[in-house]
C-alpha cells in the first residue's frame, strides 16, 4: 500500500447474470445461483465516469504558472538574461517530461514525495540538455550561471507549487467535499476491510459511499461500515442513480466469463475501477508480466530481507546514528540533565523487546515516569485486537517525562541501539516479549515483521499506526514496508516522521 490499495484499472459493471454476480464477498462462501435477465444497456455516463480520466488541468496550471514565475525571475538577474526561445523551449520541454511521467493524468493517490523526485527529474533533464545542446551551438560560459538560475528557480517553484496544489487537495478530500464516489463490489471480510481502510484514509481519493452484493456475508453479526446499494447484477443502475466516479471489486465467487462481461461493460461506461487481487498480502510494488500466449504470468520482486540492499541499509544506520549521537549530544546532554533533576538515576529506562529473527535486547529510552508506589500502579491494560502504547495503569509521568513524550525525545537513546546493530531507524516498531507470543499465535502474518531489524519509526508509525492502535493494521502495514523496502521509501519515511511527530504523541 504506498500506502494505496493494490489494485489496477478496470471500468464500473454494468450487467451481470445474477449467478455470476451473487458473492458473498470471499472464497469459499458460496452464493446459491439465480435465474436473472441482465437489464438493458444504459447510454455511457459521460458526466460520472469520464471525469475521472480528464486530464488534471490544475496541476498542469500550476506547473505552468510556477515555471513563468521561474522565467521572469531568472530574466530579472543581475548576471544577464537568457533569450525569450530558450525560456520557451525549457518550459516545454519539463512540461512534456512531466506528461511522460503521467503528472497531469488524474490520480487517486496524492504523494509529495513522488511529485518532487519528479520535478527534480524534469527540470535537470531539461536542464541539462538544453545546456548541452547551447554550448554545442554557441560556447558562452556566462550561459552556465543563465541555465543554473533558471533550473534552480524552476525547480523551487515547481515543488513549491505542487506542496500548495496537494495541501489544498488532501484538505478538501479529509472534509469530504473531494475524492471518487466509490462503490464496492462484494460484502465480505475483504471488501469490509477495504471500505473500513477508505473511510479511515480518505487522502487515498476514494470515497465509499456503499456496497453491492447479491448475498452479503454475514460476518459474526458485525454491521456493515457503509449500507448496501443493491444487488451486483443491478449495479448499473446504482452507478446511474448514485453518480458513481468509481467501482471497487473485492473478493466473489463470481465465474470468470461474467468478470469478462463485467470489464467489457465497464469499458463502455466510462467509470473508473479498481480490483483487489487475490493474494494481496504478497503483492509487492515490483511486478513483471510475462505472456504465455495471452496468459499473463506476473513475477513478483519482494525485497529480500537478507539483500545487498538490507546489508547496505543497516551499515548506513550504523553510520547515520553515530553521527546524529555526536550532532544532538548537546540536547541530550540538556535532557540528561531534566531526567537527573526530576527523578534521579538511572537516566535510561530499559526494556526487553523483541527484534530481528526473534532475539531480545534492551531498548533504551530516557526515563519519564516515577517509579510504582504499589504493584496495582503498573497493571497492564491489555485489548486482544489493540497493540500496547500509550501510559499504562497509573499515570506517573512528570512535567518533563510529558514533554520528552509528547515530542519524542525520550527515544533519542535509541541511537545507541541503532549503533550497536540492535536496531534500525526504520523499520517495524519492536515489542515486549509477552505481546510478541500472545500476537504471534492470534495476529496473521505477525511473526512476518520479525525478518527484518526493528526500527525508531516505520511505515506504520507515520500512518498513525500508534500505541493502542489494531495491531493487525499495524502487521499489514509494516509486512508491506519490508517486502517494498528501498533507501528511497526509507528517506521517504525519515521525512514523513517529521510532521508526525510535531502533531502527535508517541505511542
Amino acid at each position: 500500500m504506498t500506502q494505496s490499495l493494490p489494485g489496477g484499472e478496470l471500468a464500473a459493471p454494468s450487467r451481470i447474470e445474477a449467478h455470476g454476480a451473487a458473492s458473498r464477498g470471499d472464497a469459499g462462501h458460496a452464493a446459491p445461483a439465480k435465474e436473472a435477465t441482465s437489464p438493458t444497456a444504459m447510454a455511457p455516463l459521460a458526466s460520472v465516469g469520464h471525469k475521472t480520466r480528464q486530464l488534471d488541468r490544475a496541476r498542469l496550471f500550476v506547473d505552468v504558472g510556477a515555471l513563468t514565475l521561474a522565467a521572469l525571475l531568472a530574466n530579472a538577474g543581475l548576471t544577464g538574461s537568457l533569450p525569450i526561445a530558450a525560456f520557451a523551449v525549457y518550459d516545454l520541454a519539463v512540461i512534456v517530461l512531466l506528461a511522460t511521467a503521467r503528472s497531469y493524468v488524474r490520480r487517486f493517490r496524492i504523494d509529495t514525495f513522488d511529485d518532487v523526485r519528479a520535478a527534480v527529474v524534469a527540470t535537470s533533464v531539461a536542464a541539462m540538455a538544453l545546456l548541452a545542446l547551447g554550448s554545442s551551438l554557441k560556447p558562452d560560459p556566462q550561459y552556465d550561471s543563465l541555465w543554473f538560475d533558471l533550473w534552480a528557480l524552476s525547480l523551487v517553484t515547481l515543488v513549491l507549487g505542487r506542496v500548495w496544489l496537494t495541501a489544498v487537495e488532501l484538505r478538501r478530500r479529509r472534509r469530504g467535499t473531494a475524492g471518487a464516489r466509490t462503490v464496492i463490489v462484494g460484502a465480505g471480510l475483504v471488501g469490509r476491510l477495504t471500505a473500513r481502510r477508505l473511510l479511515a484514509h480518505p487522502e487515498f481519493g476514494l470515497r465509499p459511499i456503499g456496497f453491492v452484493d447479491s448475498d452479503p456475508m454475514n460476518v459474526y453479526g458485525q454491521a456493515l461500515p457503509i449500507p448496501m446499494l443493491g444487488e451486483s447484477m443491478q449495479l448499473e443502475n446504482t452507478i446511474n442513480e448514485h453518480q458513481v466516479d468509481c467501482v471497487l471489486v473485492t473478493f466473489s465467487n463470481a465465474p470468470h466469463d461474467a468478470f469478462l462481461r463485467l470489464l467489457d461493460d465497464c469499458e463502455r461506461l466510462g467509470v473508473r475501477s479498481l480490483v483487489v487481487p487475490r493474494l494481496f498480502e504478497r503483492v509487492p510494488s515490483r511486478l513483471e508480466v510475462t505472456h504465455a500466449g495471452g496468459l499473463p504470468l506476473i513475477e513478483m520482486f519482494p525485497a529480500h530481507p537478507h539483500s545487498t540492499q538490507y546489508a547496505v541499509k543497516y551499515a548506513i544506520d550504523r553510520i547515520v546514528a553515530a553521527a546524529l549521537l555526536i550532532l544532538l549530544s548537546p540536547i541530550m546532554v540538556a535532557i540528561t540533565a531534566a531526567v537527573a533533576l526530576s527523578l534521579g538515576r538511572p537516566i535510561f529506562y530499559r526494556q526487553r523487546r523483541v527484534g530481528r529473527d526473534g532475539h531480545e535486547f534492551e531498548m533504551l529510552k530516557f526515563r519519564t515516569m516515577r517509579p510504582p508506589e504499589s504493584e496495582g500502579d503498573q497493571a497492564l491494560e491489555f485489548a486482544a485486537d489493540l497493540g500496547p502504547g500509550g501510559v499504562e495503569g497509573v499515570d506517573r509521568r512528570t512535567g518533563v517525562g510529558s514533554f520528552l513524550r509528547k515530542s519524542s525525545l525520550d527515544e533519542l537513546p535509541q541511537l545507541f541501539n541503532v549503533a550497536k546493530g540492535e536496531m534500525s531507524l526504520v523499520g517495524p516498531r519492536p515489542e515486549r516479549p509477552e505481546f510478541v507470543e500472545y500476537f504471534g499465535e492470534h495476529v496473521r502474518r505477525y511473526d512476518a515483521r520479525h525478518r527484518v531489524k526493528s526500527g525508531i519509526t516505520g511505515w506504520a508509525q507515520v500512518h498513525d499506526l500508534r500505541g493502542k492502535t489494531s495491531i493487525a493494521d499495524r502487521v499489514e502495514w509494516d509486512n508491506y514496508y519490508i517486502e517494498n523496502f528501498s533507501l528511497l521509501f526509507d528517506l521517504k519515511i525519515l521525512l514523513l516522521t517529521i510532521p508526525v511527530v510535531l502533531r502527535a504523541d508517541t505511542e
